[in-house]
C-alpha cells in the first residue's frame, strides 16, 4: 500500500520564501525612522547599524556635533566680551610718604656756593641840615648895626635839632651873650658848630656824636623873638665864618 505523500501545490508559496520578504521590509522602515530622527535633532553624520533581530540598533551620538556646540559657544561669549567696554585702570597715585622717601639729592663738596648778594647802602653824609624844612628867618651879615654871626632856621617850638657832622660835644648849657642854651661840637678839622636858644639839650660835655643826632630842641631861650635855631659855624673857637657858602660846599644848602 502506498503511503500518501503530501502533495505540494504549484501555487502555495513556500514559508521561508514568503517571510524573507516581510523581514527585509521591516528593517527597511526601521533604518529610514533612525535616520529621519537624527536629522530632526540636528546631530548629522548618525550611523544606523542594521541588525538581524527587529529591534534597531541604538543611534552613536556624534563627537563632531558636540564639539561644534562648544566652538559655537564659545565664540558667541567672546563676541560679547569684546563688546563690553574697556575701562583703563587708573594709574597708581605715589603717597606722600612714598615721594618724601626719595632721596634727597645733597651737594657735593666740590659745587660752588652761590655768591649771597651784597647789600649796597647809601653811605651816610657827612654833613645834614641841622633843622631840615625849615623856613630862613635871617641869614650871615650886618643886622640892626651889628654883625648877624649866623642863620636863624624857624619851626615850631619844641622840634628836634641835629649835629651837622659827628664831633665832640665841648660846651652844653647858657653861653650868656643872649644865645642862651647852646650846644658846641668839635668836628676835628679845626671847625666848631654852635646851635643856639635851645628849649632843651638833649647830650653832655665830651659826648660823641653822629651826623644827624638829635642834641636838642627848638626853642626862645637868650634874646630871642620867638622859637627858631640860631646856627653858626667856628673857624677856631668865636671866629665866626659864614655858614652858607661852608655848608653847601659840603652838599648842605640852608637857603641863604
Amino acid at each position: 500500500m502506498q503511503e500518501d505523500s503530501p502533495v505540494q501545490n504549484e501555487n502555495t508559496p513556500d514559508a521561508a520564501q514568503t517571510e524573507q520578504p516581510q523581514r527585509a521590509g521591516r528593517r527597511n522602515r526601521l533604518i529610514v525612522l533612525g535616520a529621519a530622527a537624527l536629522v530632526a535633532l540636528g546631530l548629522g553624520g548618525a550611523a544606523v547599524a542594521a541588525t538581524g533581530t527587529d529591534r534597531p540598533a541604538p543611534a552613536a551620538v556624534s563627537f563632531d556635533a558636540q564639539s561644534r556646540a562648544e566652538d559655537a559657544s564659545r565664540a558667541d561669549r567672546s563676541a560679547r566680551e569684546s563688546s563690553a567696554p574697556v575701562v583703563p585702570a587708573a594709574s597708581p597715585t605715589p603717597s606722600p610718604s612714598a615721594a618724601s622717601a626719595s632721596p634727597t639729592p645733597t651737594k657735593t663738596a666740590t659745587a660752588k656756593a652761590k655768591p649771597k648778594p651784597t647789600k649796597t647802602t647809601k653811605p651816610a653824609p657827612a654833613w645834614v641840615d641841622p633843622m631840615p624844612g625849615a623856613a630862613v628867618t635871617s641869614c650871615y651879615g650886618p643886622r640892626w648895626g651889628t654883625l648877624h654871626a649866623g642863620i636863624d632856621l624857624a619851626l615850631p617850638s619844641g622840634t628836634p635839632i641835629r649835629a651837622a657832622a659827628a664831633g665832640t660835644v665841648t660846651q652844653a648849657g647858657d653861653a650868656s651873650d643872649g644865645y642862651g642854651n647852646s650846644v658846641f661840637i668839635d668836628h676835628g678839622n679845626g671847625y666848631l658848630t654852635h646851635y643856639a636858644h635851645q628849649s632843651r639839650i638833649a647830650v653832655t660835655v665830651g659826648q660823641k656824636v653822629k651826623a644827624g643826632q638829635v642834641i636838642g630842641y627848638e626853642g626862645a631861650t637868650g634874646d630871642a623873638t620867638g622859637p627858631h635855631l640860631h646856627f653858626e659855624v667856628h673857624q677856631g673857637m668865636w671866629n665866626q665864618i659864614d655858614p652858607a657858602p661852608f655848608m653847601r660846599a659840603r652838599g648842605v644848602d640852608l637857603g641863604c
